[in-house]
């Protein structure tokens, strides 16, 4: 949004319609069509997901699946209902298969056995990319999807529980200094290794592949195989991760690594070798982006933690 809205502030000729989850219930068939058919869009960015690291995976997979099937198949059937033309929908790496291949090419998709702690989201998300796919080829529309990394950055969830690694890491590390601790634990075995994109990256590799005209985007894609990675095309071991964000919160104790808990993926690096043909690439680096997560977790993300 900030960056739609930046470019609003330039001059481009946008009218940007949202609405939060209070606002709009996207699991709610009636209501997403209501909405679709009085708001009439021109283009659709869907972002919307339940998402969560590997304890909510675990603990929620009913709600995982459910609730995202049920988004995708509400808005991407609303959208094409209301003469929706151009939509953008947001996938996830995990689409891909446990042991894939590394880097993850797109190709890699439905060739192999998913990481099972996020089996259940995973299978929503690779419908997700079906249904863009079908729409396109049966009504002739124009519905793209894109594969992003582990995304992390201001606006972040910090949940003890229900966030995903870096945020995790990040507050539990803040807590751990501003107390004293002498040591941390981190789950698994600090071996895996992941990539991980900033949102603001994200949100203009996003916007890039929405603004690509057909004939650009078609060439690098197929109709039987229209998503595309989105990612920095590095990546680093948890152990490495945690080690930065001691640094970057303070923290001066002992690490320690749980290997008892599980590890998820070994590796989930992606093959950004498309979109680079294309035109496109991360810039902001990971040791940066995550001091710019911390200041804006310090200015802004203690308040909401304490909300809650």
């Amino acid at each position: 949004m900030r960056r739609l809205q930046h470019r609003q502030a330039e001059g481009e000729d946008l009218i940007l319609i949202t609405r939060t989850s209070d606002e709009l219930d996207l699991t709610n068939q009636a209501s997403v069509r209501h909405f679709m058919q009085t708001e009439k869009p021109d283009q659709v960015i869907l972002a919307a997901a339940k998402v969560g690291g590997i304890i909510a995976n675990n603990s929620y997979p009913a709600q995982f699946i459910y609730e995202n099937l049920m988004i995708e198949c509400n808005v991407i059937h609303a959208a094409y209902e209301a003469g929706v033309k151009k939509l953008l929908q947001l996938g996830s790496s995990c689409i891909y298969p446990k042991l894939a291949t590394q880097p993850m090419r797109e190709d890699a998709l439905l060739t192999g056995t998913l990481e099972p702690t996020n089996e259940p989201y995973a299978i929503a998300k690779i419908a997700g990319i079906k249904l863009c796919e079908s729409y396109n080829r049966q009504y002739g529309v124009d519905y793209r999807s894109v594969m992003p990394t582990n995304l992390y950055g201001p606006g972040d969830n910090f949940h003890p529980e229900n966030s995903h690694v870096l945020p995790a890491l990040i507050r539990r590390f803040h807590e751990a200094a501003q107390r004293g601790d002498a040591r941390v634990t981190v789950w698994g075995s600090g071996k895996p290794m992941r990539e991980f994109l900033h949102v603001d990256d994200m949100a203009e590799a996003s916007l890039f592949v929405l603004d690509l005209d057909d004939e650009t985007y078609q060439r690098e894609t197929e109709p039987m195989l229209s998503h595309i990675n989105v990612g920095s095309g590095t990546d680093v071991t948890i152990r490495e991760l945690a080690e930065t964000v001691a640094r970057v919160t303070g923290f001066e104790g002992t690490l320690d690594f749980d290997a008892s808990k599980p590890d998820g993926t070994p590796r989930k690096l992606m093959d950004v070798s498309r979109l680079a043909r294309l035109g496109w690439t991360a810039t902001i680096p990971l040791g940066q982006g995550i001091e710019e997560t911390y200041a804006w977790f310090l200015a802004q993300g203690l308040d909401q933690l304490r909300s809650k």
